[in-house]
């Protein structure tokens, strides 16, 4: 199979499974449990996306002062819980990232 075509048919799969949950709106009530559920969807995608990136180190896992994303990380973490602000969130992780890598 050529890239192409594989390109399409990964297309029109990707297309399938969302047009489906769009199609069955109104046709189909999914259960309370799941409904509850879907507001942690998000957070667990980005967690799943992050932590790995933070944490690992050539394969390991570096907690040590070698690894600066992890310390920004959780100084980035920190700010958000305690002040909620995505800007400042986002410039303080940047901070001691930099910090880190040029100190």
């Amino acid at each position: 199979m050529s890239l192409w075509a594989l390109m399409l048919v990964c297309g029109l799969v990707t297309f399938l499974i969302r047009y489906s949950f769009i199609a069955a709106e109104g046709h189909y009530e999914p259960p309370g449990w799941f409904v509850r559920l879907l507001p942690f969807v998000p957070v667990a995608a980005l967690t799943a996306l992050t932590v790995p990136e933070l944490l690992l180190v050539d394969g390991a896992i570096a907690l040590g002062r070698d690894n600066p994303r992890f310390w920004a990380g959780l100084v980035a973490v920190a700010i958000a819980a305690a002040w909620r602000n995505t800007l400042l969130t986002i410039g303080g992780g940047f901070a001691v990232f930099f910090l880190l890598r040029h100190a």
